[in-house]
């Protein structure tokens, strides 16, 4: 159980106005639909879906300071390349960014393992870095063969 004290309380706090912000920060006018801004992000070609990746990744990150158990961590990056993988489809893509909301699904392992920490082992700095890493390399892929895949597009309709 956390005191009002503990630091963990305020990454908590920072996290979950982060994860508000991308996911659900502005309300559908007459409906109780939400998004944030990470779809919106996504609509900037390459550097829009980097963006929100690098601040989904700071989630997980501030999660394995925590102590957040590896198999939880795993889950969470999973949501993460998810959304960004489905992200890269157009229209489709979007709409999925928009309902999938990785960060708040992310959130509530967090708060999950808070609320009743497991046994499970934290994880460690290396297993951290090799976790991150691959997720900031693929998010760097799967734009990569975004991007290359509309320049073929327009390339073939500007021949």
């Amino acid at each position: 159980m956390m005191t009002p004290t503990d630091p963990k309380l305020k990454t908590l706090k920072r996290l979950r106005t982060l994860s508000k912000l991308l996911d659900s920060a502005i309300r559908i006018p007459g409906t109780r639909f939400r998004f944030g801004l990470d779809p919106l992000l996504g609509l900037l070609p390459a550097g829009g879906d980097i963006v929100g990746a690098l601040l989904s990744a700071y989630i997980v990150f501030s999660a394995a300071q925590i102590g957040v158990p590896r198999e939880s961590l795993v889950q969470m990056v999973y949501n993460i390349l998810l959304e960004a993988l489905v992200g890269t489809v157009p229209v489709v893509g979007d709409l999925f960014d928009a309902a999938w909301k990785a960060n708040v699904r992310n959130m509530e392992l967090l708060e999950t393992h808070l609320d009743a920490p497991t046994s499970d082992k934290k994880a460690d700095t290396l297993f951290i870095v090799l976790l991150l890493g691959g997720l900031i390399l693929a998010i760097f892929a799967i734009v990569g063969v975004g991007i290359w895949i509309l320049s073929s597009i327009l390339s073939a309709i500007l021949q």
